[in-house]
């Protein structure tokens, strides 16, 4: 495995963008909630350490496949949620999808190619631990409880925004690797598959997560994002009709505020 921090040579980072510094430091200064106030009193500092986190990379089979295009491999970029990824929430598709990722990567080794699992600090889409509970408050506790057709606006309405993971930057620790084809990626984000290909890194097919292992209180979430253009494959399918009828669980169901749980 590697273990790799961002920094952003803001001056580079504007030419690969087509803007001037100026201007990045302006959207970085907006896309972050004003939390950095020296992207804009300091223009004298040209090194920006971004809210996301560093990463870590695990790597199964043989380091040398993995650049190797005649060589199988999967690959999942899996963005960390502490509360499904270590305590098992759930109310998100984090932890299974990421085991499934690696089972999948496991698997790819096995038969002879290569698997990558990049997980990146991106808490809650880098907007932080306590906005992400924030928000899941929101959602229990709106009129009607949580429903897919309010999961989105939920975000915007607490945070601001509804993400700030630049996915743009996010394919450099594969390019880092060598990597030029995955075989086998394991995602549903239109995000992350645009940056991947844009970037120049070929996708041959995308892998949904199974249906038999998505939680029933994460059905709000994933009727969300494929009802909004996430990739679902064959195996989702989400009309207007089906965002308007999944629910979750509301707040009642927790005997919140005094009241019963409810049967």
């Amino acid at each position: 495995k590697a273990a790799i921090e961002p920094c952003w040579y803001l001056p580079g980072v504007a030419k690969r963008f087509g803007v001037t510094e100026d201007r990045l430091r302006n959207l970085l200064f907006r896309e972050t909630n004003g939390m950095y106030p020296e992207l804009l009193t300091r223009t004298d500092l040209h090194m920006f350490l971004p809210p996301i986190g560093g990463l870590t990379i695990y790597i199964f089979g043989d380091v040398e496949s993995i650049s190797d295009p005649s060589k199988k491999l999967a690959v999942r970029v899996h963005d960390e949620c502490n509360g499904s990824d270590v305590f098992a929430s759930d109310i998100c598709t984090c932890r299974p999808f990421l085991h499934y990722g690696i089972e999948v990567a496991i698997e790819t080794a096995q038969q002879g190619g290569a698997g990558v699992i990049v997980y990146f600090r991106k808490e809650g889409r880098a907007l932080g631990e306590v906005t992400k509970y924030l928000v899941y408050n929101a959602r229990k506790r709106q009129e009607g409880g949580d429903k897919a057709s309010e999961y989105f606006n939920c975000t915007q309405k607490v945070a601001g925004v509804m993400d700030s993971r630049f996915q743009a930057l996010m394919p450099d620790c594969l390019h880092w690797l060598g990597i030029t084809k995955i075989d086998k990626f394991v995602s549903m984000s239109n995000m992350k598959y645009d940056a991947i290909t844009e970037s120049g890194i070929e996708i041959i097919e995308r892998i949904p997560i199974p249906a038999h292992l998505v939680p029933k209180d994460a059905q709000v979430e994933i009727t969300a994002k494929v009802y909004e253009g996430y990739d679902g494959g064959s195996v989702y399918k989400v009309s207007k009709d089906d965002l308007e009828a999944t629910t979750g669980r509301s707040g009642n169901d927790f005997g919140v505020d005094g009241e019963k749980p409810a049967n």
